[in-house]
């Protein structure tokens, strides 16, 4: 292992777990306290924080490695940070929060995807799709938050994944850049594995979902990766939020609001427990990114042979826990060794 990867690699692990360990006892960490509401499968107060040790130790390092691109993402992303802490801190309205997302976007859409940014250029048409759905990819990493190890399980294998791609591609700032968040990622686990100490926070989640979507775009452009790619490495957070959000819109409910109708949450409240859920997700999160790693080197029938064995197996996913979810009383109290 290069002297590169081993500074990407070690550093930002030690240092998000350090920061966490050290704020996550403070007096300060419990003003920012999850409380547990409609939304939540935890039933204590716990400190929003994770976020920031993963933000200390992966940001820093992977500037170091940017190129002026991925400088760009990184400073929007820590942006973002500071708008979501915000918002940890005291809550702020969705007028406030859309358009810190939508202006991120399309700062890194203009630097990723403009004719002269060294990638090729997309037309209008196209460039306003990627802003939606790097808004979209800000929100729903920010849903997904919801669970014990869930969030940053994906993260760690989602960058990890990122890295090895565009590694063999030869793009190595954004190969580094994307290990230095998958490791940052680990050392908040070692906190927020079930039962978690400490939250990601909407300062860790919001950054995350944003660099997942303007990496993966930047990946796109360089010919890193096919623009399915990393769709499928996410895909166990994109297909749970986007179908959630479709069924939500689609019976009149007022979507933007707290709830407790993703997948994952309604597999804990039908008997789960959350360290279930979590290994259950990471073997599929790790089956996703090693079919994507498979599927960018094979041909295009063998892409889209994956990619449809992908969309059949989450629709089935999703039928049989509507059923169990059908066949089990919504009042039923979590157990107690869901906090395991």
């Amino acid at each position: 292992m290069s002297g590169a990867w081993l500074w990407a690699i070690v550093l930002p692990l030690a240092v998000s777990f350090g920061v966490i360990a050290i704020v996550r006892r403070s007096r300060w960490a419990m003003g920012l306290a999850d409380e547990p509401n409609e939304r939540s499968l935890h039933s204590a107060p716990t400190p929003r924080v994770g976020g920031l040790g993963v933000l200390a130790g992966a940001i820093p390092v992977a500037a170091v490695f940017a190129d002026p691109a991925i400088a760009t993402i990184l400073g929007c992303a820590t942006l973002l940070a500071v708008v979501s802490l915000r918002d940890d801190w005291k809550s702020l309205p969705i007028k406030v929060r859309l358009p810190a997302h939508a202006a991120a976007a399309t700062v890194a859409v203009l630097v990723i995807a403009s004719p002269g940014s060294g990638h090729p250029g997309v037309g209008a048409v196209e460039a306003t799709l990627a802003v939606l759905a790097l808004v979209w990819m800000t929100n729903l990493f920010n849903f997904m938050d919801g669970s014990d190890g869930l969030a940053g399980g994906m993260a760690a294998i989602g960058f990890a994944t990122f890295a090895i791609a565009a590694c063999t591609a030869r793009e190595m700032p954004l190969a580094l850049a994307s290990a230095a968040l998958a490791a940052a990622n680990l050392g908040f686990l070692a906190h927020n594995f079930p039962p978690a100490r400490v939250f990601l926070g909407d300062a860790g989640s919001v950054p995350l979902g944003f660099l997942a979507g303007a990496l993966g775009l930047l990946g796109m452009l360089a010919g890193a990766w096919p623009p399915w790619f990393p769709v499928l490495v996410f895909s166990p957070f994109i297909a749970d939020a986007s179908a959630t959000l479709a069924k939500r819109i689609a019976r009149g409910e007022r979507f933007w609001r707290a709830h407790r109708s993703h997948y994952y949450q309604r597999m804990v409240l039908s008997g789960w427990t959350r360290r279930r859920l979590a290994l259950a997700a990471y073997a599929l999160m790790l089956a996703a990114a090693a079919s994507a790693l498979l599927a960018r080197g094979s041909g295009e029938q063998i892409q889209f042979g994956i990619i449809l064995v992908w969309a059949v197996a989450y629709a089935l996913a999703f039928i049989a826990i509507d059923r169990r979810a059908r066949t089990t009383r919504s009042s039923t109290p979590l157990a107690k060794d869901q906090q395991q």
